[in-house]
């Protein structure tokens, strides 16, 4: 069972309020927009995609995360597979940066 941190919890609650994009094309979209302000990615997701989107972040500057594993991040928003998020929300994006692990984000 995975016990959830607060930077855990704050992405399901995000989730909730409608402030998470989920999927690789959506992010992409909105990332293209510069309407994100925080993209999440799994740790566990193929070097590819981990390599595709440290350049489009850096392009876009836009932070990075990629503090949690699929399952966590899976977990916290109660769908299956997820590997990369969107965070829409300025206001979450504090609270997120408050919580995470060490503070391991690359804002670029």
């Amino acid at each position: 069972m995975i016990l959830l941190n607060k930077g855990l919890q704050t992405i399901g609650l995000a989730y909730k309020a409608g402030k998470l994009i989920t999927g690789e094309e959506q992010v992409l979209r909105m990332l293209k927009q510069n309407k994100l302000s925080l993209v999440l990615v799994a740790n566990d997701a193929s070097p590819k995609t981990i390599e595709r989107f440290k350049r489009k972040v850096y392009f876009y500057k836009t932070p990075i995360n990629l503090d949690y594993t699929c399952d966590e991040l899976s977990h916290s928003v109660g769908k299956p597979m997820i590997k990369i998020l969107g965070l829409t929300d300025k206001e979450f994006f504090k609270a997120l940066k408050r919580n995470f692990n060490g503070g391991a984000m690359n804002e670029s």
